[in-house]
This record gives C-alpha cells, structure tokens and sequence, in this order.
C-alpha cells in the first residue's frame, strides 16, 4: 500500500530573462538605457571632482600671503553700513577670479541693500554653491554680526553629488580663513528640512535654490524651517529665476524657473509678508524657452560651445526679487 503523502508540484519557470524583465515593469532596453544614465552620471560626476581639484589647487597657488593680509584687514575693518561694506567686499582681491564678471547681471549691493542687509545682522545664506555671494557677506558680517551658510555631509558616500557639492563647499571655506574663518556651517538634510535654530536669526537668504524644493517635493518643510528660524520680523529674501504668469510651477521648476505670483502665495501661506519687490534682477531677454531649460544661460552654459555668443547676449535670468518678513506662526 503506497504512503498517504500530499502531492506536490514543481513548477519551474523558463521564462526568458527579458521576459522576467518584463514582468518587473523593465524592458531591456529600459534597462540598458538607465545604467547609460548611471554611468554618465558617474563620468560626470568624476569630471566634476578633478575639475574641483585643480580649481582647488589653483586657488591655493593664487591666494599668496599679500591676499591673504589684504581679506584680514577687509574683515577687521568696521563699516558704517552694508552699502559700504559691500562695495569693499566687491573691489576685494580676495573674490575667485570671473566673479566680478557677474556683478553686472547680479547686482548684489542693490539686492542685499533692497533687502535691509545690515552689518550687525545674524544672517544665513541657503545653499551657497561655489560662494560667488559669501565672498561679499562674509566680510560684512565678520567684524559686527554672523554669516551661516547651509551645506551637506563633506563626509557622504563619494559616489553621490549631493556629497561633491558639499566637500566643494568646504574647500571653498577653508582656503581662506582670513575671510571665511568666522562663517558657521549648517549642516542640512534636504529630506528632513531643519535649521537647528529658533527664532534667533535676522535674515535668511535663498538665491535661486526654491526651483529645487519644488521638485524635491521639500518647499513646504523648508519654508517652515526658515519660519523657526526667523526672529519675529525677520528677513526671508528670495531671489529666483522667474517664469512666465501662466507656467505650472511644477513643470516650470524642472527648466530652473518659477511664477513670481505663485511663489508670493507659497510663502505668505508659511506665516510671511510680503514687504516689498525690486525689479533689479529683471531681464526682458530671457525667453524661458531653453533646450536646457535656465542653465543654457550663463554662467552654466549647459550646451557647451553650441550658439554661446547668443545666450551670452541675453545674458543672466530673468529674475525676482522678494523681500518677506515674519509675521505669523506657521499653522
């Protein structure tokens, strides 16, 4: 008499790998396609470093001890107002070499002047990139008042940018204490949007960084982030890259660009007033229609040599200029 045993089937599957593939929501091609993304990626993100490097290096060679002296008497040196200080930090030696180009397109004295910048002030600078406007507000916040600036993990996975843009940061700062060496850095997470400050900071400054919340999906928490930070009265000023009235800011902020009106509502729903707007930053030339999107403009130039003589016509972005105050608890 045969054992009583429960039937068992084997089943085995001789689907082919593209077919298992396909199952998964991934074609071959599709994937062939993402790891090309990926290795570009790498590639360029391996450009970017040795260009970092030899940026480095060369800074280092160019900051002689003559510059050195002249950033400390720059910083020692008292202002009667921002205007003033400024407009020294602007004549100052110690700036990178091309970022004066940029003053013209930028604006800073007018824009930081617009905004109430004062030499006493407790301020912090969002995102400061390669320091094109810490050049200018370190020296006058360093001898009265406190620049900050936000940055990522130096410390990250090397594999990821977020951790490229962070050790650039840190480069930056620290090859010219003189100038940089009472600047404090913060630290952030852009997944959990946090100063690590209350109430006690006078003005934060975000130049051309909401386009990256918004497809971040991290606008909201970081409005509240600045909310906290801010004294009652505090200054919240935006400068960003302006799109057209009728623009979906979530499409828009993939080219760079948002609507002026759009962002206004935003912010004055985090517990902000708007206190006044300048039309320093406006360019009528620029279009918004780009192959890619705001950075085909200078200074990026995302399409290399291609038809550069008439980007670098129209110049810079078009842009707003906001000034918000504190005045209300985020609900």
């Amino acid at each position: 008499m045969k054992p009583n045993f429960p039937a068992v089937i084997l089943v085995i599957s001789l689907a082919s790998p593209a077919a298992a593939l396909a199952q998964a929501g991934a074609t071959p091609d599709k994937q062939k396609e993402e790891e090309k993304k990926k290795a570009e990626a790498a590639a360029e993100l391996k450009r970017d470093r040795a260009k970092m490097e030899a940026d480095h290096k060369a800074e280092m060679a160019r900051l002689t001890p003559e510059l050195h002296a002249q950033a400390k008497a720059l910083t020692d040196k008292a202002y009667p107002s921002a205007r003033a200080a400024l407009k020294a930090a602007l004549a100052g030696k110690h700036r990178k070499a091309g970022n004066a180009d940029r003053d013209r397109y930028r604006h800073p004295v007018e824009t930081l002047t617009f905004l109430g910048l004062a030499p006493t002030m407790t301020v912090v600078e969002f995102g400061p990139g390669e320091g094109w406007y810490t050049e200018l507000l370190a020296p006058t916040l360093a001898r009265k008042g406190k620049l900050l600036v936000t940055n990522g993990d130096p410390n990250g996975p090397v594999e990821k940018r977020r951790t490229y843009y962070a050790q650039r940061t840190k480069l930056f700062l620290e090859r010219l204490p003189e100038a940089y060496g009472k600047v404090e850095t913060i630290t952030v997470d852009d997944a959990a949007p946090n100063l690590g400050r209350e109430g006690d900071v006078d003005m934060i400054l975000v130049f051309r960084e909401l386009h990256g919340m918004v497809t971040g999906k991290r606008l909201d928490p970081w409005l509240a982030a600045f909310h906290k930070a801010l004294k009652p009265g505090g200054v919240l000023g935006i400068e960003q890259h302006r799109a057209k009235p009728d623009a979906v800011p979530e499409k828009s902020a993939e080219e760079g660009y948002l609507p002026e009106k759009w962002v206004i509502e935003k912010v004055e729903a985090a517990g902000f007033k708007l206190a006044g707007k300048s039309e320093v930053n406006a360019n009528k030339k620029d279009t918004k229609e780009y192959p890619e999107g705001v950075w085909t403009l200078p200074p990026s130039y995302a399409l290399g040599e291609k038809d550069r003589e008439k980007y670098a016509a129209i110049g810079e972005s078009d842009r707003m200029t906001l000034k918000f105050v504190k005045v209300a608890s985020k609900k």
